[in-house]
């Protein structure tokens, strides 16, 4: 990619930030920032090694406290992959999708080994859930980097969440185990284009550490910046939120609650009573849909 990365920034970016000079010709940053969804594809699947190849390469991504909590299915079979297609019809581009693979989040895998040592399950509340499905998330990014340096255009499709019990039992998948989303996967009938994005200043910041110099006496307040009417303490507090305990949990206690006493919110609520409770049989991991 011939393409300065501070030009391919600014083209997405109306606040795009100032470039390092030794990060302008890097070429998978490069990649990274100019790339765009595919969603229109050459009729000719993927083959199912380089799908393999990639999900592996997906799956050697971070994850939380290395539990792996995610799977790939990749969908090879021509009935299951038609069934799964209808579920997102409403987006026609899908219609021709010449391969296709679902990533997951896996919350079973963590349970079995809390079974397989006697323990109680402990993390049975949505903490669970946002982890395997962080983890899916992951795993979906860098399939799509690693699927795109290899000249393949990728777009994932999201809606399968709408009908994911529906996508669950087509594909066959255990209790709790559940859809993220899919991902479209094939060679690009035309170049993708990136799109516009809302300014980097809006969705990220930073903070700045001033060194200071030693006092013989601290003063208690300093002045603010000009236009600023905060008033800066120099030697902050902060006040932890209050929290109540339930069993192996930790939640912020909910203020507004009568007589000092926290009731279980929606984020205590067990993950089984969401996503697949009454899936049972079938396999995780990294494999076929057949």
């Amino acid at each position: 990619m011939s393409d300065h990365l501070s030009a391919l920034l600014a083209a997405r970016f109306s606040d795009a930030p100032q470039v390092p000079a030794d990060l302008e010709q890097v070429s998978s940053l490069q990649a990274i920032a100019g790339r765009g969804s595919c969603r229109s594809f050459e009729p000719d699947p993927v083959p199912l090694e380089t799908l393999r190849t990639l999900g592996a390469i997906a799956l050697a991504s971070p994850s939380k406290s290395d539990l792996q909590q995610r799977d790939i299915v990749i969908v090879d079979d021509a009935e299951q992959k038609s069934r799964l297609l209808d579920l997102v019809s409403d987006q026609a581009w899908t219609a021709q999708v010449p391969s296709l693979v679902v990533f997951c989040a896996n919350n079973r895998r963590q349970r079995h080994l809390h079974e397989m040592q006697g323990l109680e399950f402990a993390n049975d509340h949505l903490d669970a859930f946002f982890n395997a499905s962080v983890d899916a998330g992951i795993a979906l990014a860098s399939f799509v980097i690693a699927a795109e340096a290899a000249g393949l255009g990728c777009c994932p499709i999201s809606t399968i969440r709408n009908r994911a019990a529906e996508a669950s039992d087509i594909l066959g998948l255990p209790d709790h185990v559940f859809p993220v989303a899919a991902l479209a996967i094939g060679r690009p009938a035309a170049a993708p284009r990136s799109a516009p994005a809302c300014p980097c200043g809006r969705r990220f910041t930073w903070t700045v550490s001033t060194r200071r110099q030693p006092q013989t006496s601290r003063p208690t307040t300093r002045s603010a910046p000009p236009g600023n009417p905060m008033q800066i303490s120099a030697a902050p507090t902060f006040t932890a939120p209050a929290t109540a305990t339930h069993g192996q949990w930790t939640r912020p206690v909910n203020t507004a609650c009568r007589n000092g006493k926290a009731s279980r919110s929606s984020s205590a609520t067990k993950v089984s009573a969401l996503i697949n409770p009454q899936r049972r049989s079938g396999r995780a991991g990294l494999r076929s849909a057949r």
